[in-house]
């Protein structure tokens, strides 16, 4: 099983994708529609046409992992939307969680992200 630790990069898919799609065809929508390297280690979430599911995409340095939730009942309500045409969308840990459960990721409270301090 994978945990998603707030040391991960989380990138989530704005549109939907088609989830006939397996590891090859997922690692595709990476390079081609988010511009990145499908064996970074960073977590890709993507969803599909209905919001009744969900599937996530990681590296772990030996192989991948591909996890798929479908909800039992209802709808992905809140999901991610791509500022000035951006097709993909950064979340911190926290706010992946919350996305996993059906929640608003955008009104969680989590702590802020580290930045060093300035020198004195």
């Amino acid at each position: 099983m994978i945990q998603v630790t707030p040391q991960m990069r989380v990138l989530v898919a704005v549109e939907s994708v088609d989830f006939r799609r397996g590891i090859d065809g997922l690692c595709q929508v990476v390079r081609e529609h988010l511009s990145a390297d499908p064996f970074c280690g960073c977590v890709f979430v993507f969803r599909n046409n209905a919001r009744t599911a969900i599937k996530a995409l990681v590296y772990d340095g030996q192989g991948y992992w591909l996890c798929h939730k479908r909800l039992s009942a209802g709808r992905f309500r809140y999901w991610p939307s791509g500022c000035g045409g951006e097709r993909g969308r950064a979340l911190l840990a926290h706010e992946l969680s919350v996305l996993f459960s059906g929640g608003d990721f955008e009104r969680a409270q989590g702590a802020p992200e580290w930045r060093p301090l300035p020198r004195r």
